[in-house]
């Protein structure tokens, strides 16, 4: 018994640290703001519909993990600039008054399908470049993490929300994060994209330079750093091969002649290149959800892969792309 005792007090302070009181789908759809300040280390159940309703309002707090970090607090910023408040704070009242708006609940039931479940998965997926050559396609490692992605979210938070559930067999009832926004078929076009160097976003703006989409992104780096000025969008590719070329000398690279990655969500550029008009530059996906903003990409503008496949059916060829810093003047 002592043993049992003990066992489980691990396992509750385990949880206590990851999720700051109930986590359900019912705490998080009645989640109010009340003024208090959000954790950022521990996944809360306003943070997660926060995330939702900024996530449907088109301003992308990247992955929904619900904690509140870095990324959500752009998006919260971006959100409150749009709407003509003060944006010195990540979360007022009248902030979460204009997100409330949406009413429809931020979690919701799904029942997972065929499709969802059989594959193929990557048995793992290879930390360095040059092992991932020789595979026939860059799939998903796994059904949970294909669902997390389906649906913005991280696995952390998917597996949360569904702690019994094994994700292996169709007709299984999941909670998840309730992202599809009304527009979502048939946006907006996009007449021109702004990315930030400094804040590391994304803005998609239309004729009006009314904002029609942000993101968080991950924005050059010291090998390659983004260009300064103005591009254009020269194509945008769909399932796209990834093309290592040896004279960008990435870190962790040894191959001196090029090779070809095979398409898939975890390639290294995602599901989508957006590309520019800078030789090699362009607007990708990733593998890797949780670090977008918060490390550093091949020179490139990398988002997720579901916020750059919203940015991709709002572009064409031609559209310009202007890379600024903050605070700097507009062209």
């Amino acid at each position: 018994m002592i043993r049992l005792l003990a066992l489980l007090a691990i396992l509750t302070g385990f949880a206590g640290r990851v999720v700051a009181g109930e986590l359900d789908l019912a705490a998080v759809n009645s989640a109010q703001f009340t003024g208090k300040a959000q954790p950022d280390d521990k996944i809360a159940p306003l943070t997660v519909k926060v995330q939702v309703l900024l996530d449907r309002a088109h301003f992308s707090p990247g992955e929904i993990d619900g904690k509140f970090g870095e990324n959500v607090q752009k998006a919260l910023r971006a959100f409150a600039e749009a709407q003509g408040l003060p944006a010195d704070k990540p979360l007022t009242s009248e902030i979460w008054s204009k997100l409330a708006v949406d009413e429809k609940p931020a979690l919701t039931e799904y029942i997972l399908t065929e499709a969802d479940t059989k594959g193929p998965f990557l048995e793992k997926l290879p930390a360095k470049m040059e092992d991932m050559k020789g595979l026939k396609a860059l799939s998903y490692t796994s059904a949970r993490e294909a669902l997390a992605e389906k649906f913005h979210m991280s696995e952390t938070l998917l597996s949360a929300l569904n702690a019994d559930a094994r994700f292996d067999k169709p007709g299984q009832k999941t909670i998840v994060a309730n992202v599809q926004s009304a527009d979502e078929k048939q946006p907006a076009q996009v007449a021109k994209i702004e990315v930030d160097k400094d804040r590391q976003t994304v803005k998609a703006l239309g004729k009006s330079d009314e904002l029609l989409g942000f993101f968080p992104a991950t924005v050059g780096s010291d090998e390659k750093p983004t260009p300064d000025g103005a591009l254009k969008v020269t194509s945008v590719d769909h399932n796209p091969h990834y093309r290592y070329n040896p004279d960008y000398k990435f870190k962790g690279v040894k191959s001196k002649t090029a090779f070809m990655i095979k398409p898939g969500p975890n390639n290294p550029v995602g599901t989508v290149w957006i590309g520019l008009s800078g030789e090699g530059y362009g607007i990708h996906g990733t593998s890797s959800p949780s670090k977008v903003s918060k490390s550093e990409s091949h020179g490139c503008v990398r988002l997720t892969n579901w916020d750059v496949e919203r940015l991709a059916r709002s572009v064409k060829k031609g559209v310009p792309v202007a890379f600024v810093k903050a605070g700097a003047p507009k062209s």
